[in-house]
């Protein structure tokens, strides 16, 4: 334990932080078990050692990770009653999710000692979700980190500290950018290619976004699937399948019979790629159960994906509808639209180039058009990048 204490405050010492993602702040830090789940690399581990090092008592709190050699010989569980006894308050478990068996643990340690706090993350929403045979429903509140927004991008990369805005805000062109001498199309290309996570500037970052996509398909979901050898092989054919085909409107039949594999089947690899936070998908309206809603279309989660797997030559229009998609689902219940393309609270949006006309939105009782390429909101045509400002 000593060199788990040892490497904890390691980590907290390198820990910056100049910049705490708002989304730290959607987090009630107060229940006694929270689940922090996202996408590989979109700052989970770094968020939690900030938050201890800005607000817990330092000698009462303790960060692991899961796939530490120590794990090897030892359970969570007993790490946890030894912290516990030394006056351990506050147990983070990072990458839970490669620790074989942890929801039962996790539950021994929220059911037997009362006192102690647990905070856990994962790199892959379907280990955390399967987990091993303990509920944790009851027990958990679970938050999903997204990638970063244009705006929290712009405010890492230039220092700044812009302010989110609401959808009403953004389409009365009320977004907080210092205009000026600055010009937001130019750091949208930049964030289109890079930066959509922490690490953008780092060296070769669309090479380890890359690396980070393949450990999903090729390790999280197999693992999370039971899938055999052959069975992981497809999974990955169909992953770059539909990244080439982006926006996919599904067609299982012709699907399935290029992978080779049964019909009723694919839907279930489709729903691993979605929950592994790679594709986004968007399902028709509906007043009923959104589970049962009409997949319309897949889309990957995002740009910086697209460019990361060598489609340079994507279609403009596929990555216009790629990000605004992702942005809005973070805030708002995103639907396809039966006259356009997206539909959110009642309002109808066509997502186009800078000479968009808008003709379908004709019949929309209230519409806009989503362009890039213009700064400024005019008339009924808004900037894309002003929506990044969402979250």
């Amino acid at each position: 334990m000593d060199t788990l204490l040892q490497t904890y405050r390691i980590r907290l010492g390198l820990t910056p932080v100049n910049y705490v993602r708002s989304f730290h702040e959607t987090i009630n830090w107060k229940n006694r078990m929270i689940g922090i789940l996202g996408q590989k690399g979109v700052g989970k581990s770094t968020m939690i050692l900030q938050h201890i090092k800005l607000y817990d008592n330092i000698d009462e709190s303790l960060y692991v990770q899961a796939d530490d050699f120590y794990f090897a010989g030892h359970r969570i569980y007993d790490l946890a009653l030894t912290f516990f006894q030394h006056g351990g308050k506050k147990l983070y478990i990072d990458e839970i999710h490669k620790y074989s068996g942890w929801a039962t643990e996790i539950k021994m340690i929220y059911d037997q000692l009362p006192l102690l706090q647990i905070v856990y993350s994962g790199s892959s929403i379907l280990d955390l979700k399967k987990g091993g045979k303990a509920d944790l429903s009851r027990r958990t509140i679970e938050y999903t980190m997204p990638v970063l927004s244009f705006r929290e991008y712009l405010n890492i990369s230039q220092g700044w500290s812009l302010k989110p805005s609401s959808l009403e805000e953004i389409l009365n062109g009320k977004v907080d950018f210092p205009y000026g001498e600055y010009r937001p199309i130019k750091y949208y290309q930049e964030y289109l290619r890079c930066g959509c996570y922490p690490y953008f500037s780092e060296e070769d970052f669309l090479i380890k976004l890359k690396q980070a996509i393949n450990a999903t398909v090729e390790d999280d979901i197999p693992k999370y699937a039971e899938m055999t050898v052959a069975a992981a092989v497809k999974l990955k054919k169909l992953m770059y399948m539909l990244a080439q085909s982006v926006p996919y409107k599904p067609n299982h039949t012709m699907l399935a019979r290029d992978l080779d594999i049964s019909r009723n089947i694919l839907p279930d690899y489709i729903e691993y790629l979605e929950k592994s936070g790679l594709f986004n998908v968007l399902r028709e309206k509906s007043t009923g159960d959104g589970i049962l809603q009409k997949v319309e279309k897949l889309y990957l989660d995002n740009s910086n994906i697209i460019y990361a797997l060598g489609l340079d030559k994507a279609d403009e229009g596929t990555i216009r509808e790629t990000m605004f998609l992702t942005w809005m689902k973070k805030k708002y219940s995103v639907s396809s639209s039966k006259i356009s393309d997206f539909e959110i609270e009642g309002i109808t949006f066509e997502v186009g180039g800078k000479n968009k006309k808008g003709k379908q939105l004709k019949e929309a009782a209230t519409g806009y058009i989503v362009k890039d390429n213009i700064e400024y909101v005019t008339s009924k045509s808004i900037p894309i990048w002003m929506f990044g400002f969402v979250y």
